[in-house]
């Protein structure tokens, strides 16, 4: 499973959700779906991250949360 993340500060793009702090990190199945998400999107500013234990900790850093409280939401196929 995959995030994708700023490069400049490792903050994960992530689906607002009324009533819900903080906001689930959306996930890709495949590091080719990250990376074709991030090219439509013009791809400079962003990088896919494989979520790994020591990936969580630092988008947990970034988004100033505990890793446990991190939800996450896959994105639409």
């Amino acid at each position: 499973m995959y995030a994708i993340v700023y490069k400049s500060d490792g903050f994960p793009v992530c689906q607002q959700v009324a009533g819900v702090s903080p906001d689930p990190v959306v996930t890709w199945n495949t590091e080719a779906a990250a990376k074709a998400f991030i090219a439509k999107q013009g791809g400079d500013d962003f990088q896919e991250v494989q979520l790994t234990d020591e990936a969580m900790d630092k988008i947990a850093q970034a988004m100033g949360c505990p890793v446990e409280s991190m939800m996450f939401e896959p994105y639409p196929s």
